[in-house]
């Protein structure tokens, strides 16, 4: 497939221009071969990440944290390393943050909670809420989302043991604590500034991590590209533990 060809349906089927607020620069990063053959899904842009792609012949690179966040920096050091593989490789190296957060088919929210069993999904912010068919015990929601993650999740319960109503926002979202009226709140990556807060609040929050949680998006959208055009895929797997 042609890379121009892909990178106009993502673009499109993202709508990365619907969110001019994100410091990322969604889109194509770095312009690799003109054929697209083999694509690879990463949740983050780095040296080992790269290393792998050019080890699986990867010629298309999806990722949900680029290499640009609205500052220029010198391309030296471990950034020009990093260019480096990519140009060796001829690997694209394409970008989509808050655009795959928030996709109503793809999106790491919108995945995670189908998954876990949420029904009734509606837009919060970049993430989702939703809620389960039947009150669920709190521990039970927590064992269900280890088992998806790959990963013990932090449990805080500041609320009751049997939870409904459910608020996801993979990633960092803490920020949003103050706007969260369901049972549970489920997000990535503990802040300490704001354990007491959850507990005061009366507020259920499960933390699954950063990375744990946003790897559902890049894989369903490889697995769309797989299935709309025939492109092979493969999850290019390098956990941070955060």
């Amino acid at each position: 497939m042609e890379r121009d060809e892909l990178v106009r349906y993502l673009d499109a089927y993202l709508r990365v221009r619907d969110f001019p607020q994100d410091p990322s620069l969604n889109g194509l990063q770095v312009e690799g071969k003109p054929l697209v053959r083999k694509v690879g899904a990463a949740v983050d842009a780095g040296e080992a990440i790269f290393r792998q792609a050019l080890e699986a012949g990867v010629d298309f690179l999806l990722v949900h944290h680029g290499l640009f966040w609205g500052r220029p920096f010198p391309i030296v050091g471990h950034h020009r390393r990093r260019l480096a593989l990519l140009f060796q490789g001829g690997i694209s190296l394409y970008a989509a943050h808050l655009p795959l957060d928030a996709h109503p088919e793809v999106g790491n929210n919108a995945v995670l909670a189908r998954a876990l069993g949420l029904v009734d999904l509606e837009p919060f912010d970049v993430g989702v809420k939703g809620r389960f068919p039947l009150p669920t015990p709190l521990v039970q929601v927590a064992d269900r989302l280890g088992q998806l993650t790959g990963m013990q999740p932090l449990v805080h319960q500041g609320g009751k043991e049997m939870v409904e109503t459910v608020t996801l926002v993979s990633g960092s979202g803490t920020s949003l604590l103050g706007r969260i009226t369901t049972d549970l709140f489920v997000t990535g990556e503990p802040k300490h500034a704001v354990f007491h807060e959850t507990f005061e609040r009366g507020l259920n929050v499960i933390y699954a991590g950063h990375y744990d949680t946003e790897t559902f998006g890049v894989k369903a959208l490889a697995q769309h590209l797989e299935e709309r055009f025939g492109l092979p895929w493969v999850f290019l797997d390098h956990p941070t533990g955060l």
